[in-house]
């Protein structure tokens, strides 16, 4: 099974304001960016993907990740990342209905092609299925099976809204890069000490990351 991934992301200069501790305003935008670039490119990478398509009315990341290879499309209810998330498998499975879709987090630096591939391919057993973020709060991807909804409930607490809502919880071990999101300067150190993509790499190397 090949899947389409939907990665939703907000306007850059928006994004990751929780990583202040670490990064000012004029460095945030540009690890956002980067952040998403490495999933994307990781993505694109996997076997078990067909196509990404991202969410985003940021001009600058439409044009660096569609370069990437991935689908752009315009975040037309401009109303948060679930009705996002919403849109998007609206208009990927507009073509066909029973395309396997999963929504995955935009901040998965450390993201490996062959883990995101074990992932999809538990979750392939199960109409719906989520998996955990690295807090164990959250959820970092969350896919729905030929005919099933995806239903999405990201935010706070999402691992709870999710799990709710009859989407069975995978339980894998060695997936961390699928799991390490990316919204504190504790969790970017995280993600770096898994190995991170070229380009954040490089926007974190021109940061002083104390403790590091």
């Amino acid at each position: 099974m090949q899947w389409t991934l939907v990665v939703p992301l907000k306007p850059l200069a928006h994004a990751k304001s929780r990583l202040s501790d670490t990064a000012g305003d004029a460095v945030r935008p540009g690890l956002a960016l980067a952040f998403a670039q490495d999933t994307v490119a990781a993505a694109l990478s996997c076997p078990a993907v067909r196509d990404v398509a991202v969410v985003t009315d940021d001009r600058l990341a439409g044009r660096e990740l569609a370069a990437l290879g991935a689908r752009i499309v315009p975040d037309i209810p401009g109303a948060g990342l679930n009705a996002a998330l919403a849109h998007g498998e609206a208009i990927v499975r507009t073509p066909r209905r029973e395309r396997p879709v999963a929504a995955l987090n935009a901040d998965l630096p450390a993201l490996r092609p062959a883990e995101l591939a074990r992932v999809l391919e538990a979750a392939a057993e199960f109409p719906r299925a989520f998996l955990a973020d690295a807090a164990a709060m959250g959820t970092t991807l969350l896919a729905a099976a030929p005919g099933a909804e995806l239903l999405p409930a990201f935010g706070t607490g999402s691992r709870s809204r999710h799990r709710a809502s009859g989407a069975v919880e995978l339980a894998l071990d060695a997936v961390d890069s699928v799991r390490q999101d990316v919204d504190t300067g504790e969790d970017l150190r995280a993600a770096l000490a898994l190995g991170v993509g070229p380009r954040t790499a490089a926007a974190a190397a021109r940061l002083l990351m104390p403790g590091q």
